[in-house]
């Protein structure tokens, strides 16, 4: 598990909530992961807590990701926590 210092950062605003793994990449490119915390995984068929990598983004280096970007993680992230149990790919 990462702690903090960058990589692992809690989302805020439009995106509380929603976790980004963050990593620097070759040829200049940022590259990010959006995740959720399921702590109660077990009453939603996970098996426990678990981290649930919702979808990854990259952007080039010092640029920011659009707000069409942002609300296509929201979109994936609202349907998957719609489905009880949990669909996920072990």
């Amino acid at each position: 598990m990462f702690s903090g210092g960058g990589m692992w950062e809690a989302m805020h605003d439009d995106m509380a909530g929603y976790f980004e793994v963050r990593v620097d990449g070759p040829k200049r490119r940022h590259y990010r992961l959006f995740c959720l915390l399921e702590r109660d995984g077990a009453k939603l068929g996970l098996g426990g807590p678990s981290i649930v990598l919702i979808t990854p983004k990259d952007k080039p280096f010092r640029t920011v990701l659009s707000k069409a970007d942002y609300a296509d993680v929201r979109r994936l992230g609202e349907e998957y926590k719609a489905r009880v149990p949990r669909s996920v790919l072990a």
